[in-house]
């Protein structure tokens, strides 16, 4: 599944700029081609959007240059959350990621659609139990038939890198090498 997908985006770009866990994938299964790659460290977004918890209603469509805001404005604008889509995001199986500071747990929350298969629920759910550690809320996921996806709250804080100093594309950029991870490891143990 993961294979697939990075070979797709492999052959669809010459000087490819890869983030160092897609660089290490590649070269492991043997996907790299001749000539220099750039290393990558931030995504391009198609849609970056502020948008109201209670409605949903848009507020604002941002630049990449709010991105470079830290997450900590979402604390600080508690009834906003932020919404981004990427093209990126088909290689590791995500439509889009939703940021949202969650009032209740006191943590801040990365809301996704994960196309995984049914089955692959206890996985996921091993996965995430053994890499997210916080002493609040640390995820849930939920599987909708309807969409064929698996629904996961993730509380950024339960990853041992996160900082609300961060900017958002730092954040965005750790969600996705966290997901991409959790590919590598179904693709290695199935």
């Amino acid at each position: 599944m993961l294979k697939k997908q990075m070979e797709l985006l492999m052959n669809e770009q010459v000087n490819l700029a890869l983030f160092d866990v897609e660089r290490a994938y590649a070269e492991k299964h043997a996907l790299l081609h001749e000539g220099a790659m750039e290393d990558r460290t931030s995504l391009h977004f198609n849609v970056i959007e502020r948008c109201d918890k209670l409605n949903e209603e848009l507020l604002a469509e941002e630049t990449e240059s709010f991105l470079a805001i830290p997450v900590q404005y979402l604390k600080e604008h508690s009834h906003e959350f932020m919404y981004v889509e990427s093209d990126r995001f088909e290689v590791i199986r995500v439509d889009s990621f939703a940021l949202e500071f969650d009032e209740a747990f006191g943590v801040y929350s990365a809301l996704f659609g994960l196309r995984l298969q049914k089955k692959q629920g206890e996985f996921l759910h091993a996965y995430l139990t053994s890499h997210l550690q916080h002493e609040k809320m640390t995820y849930s996921m939920a599987f909708s038939g309807q969409d064929g996806l698996w629904e996961v709250n993730l509380a950024l804080n339960a990853f041992g890198e996160f900082s609300e100093q961060q900017s958002f594309g730092e954040v965005f950029v750790g969600l996705y090498r966290f997901v991409f991870g959790l590919l590598v490891e179904i693709e290695e143990t199935v």
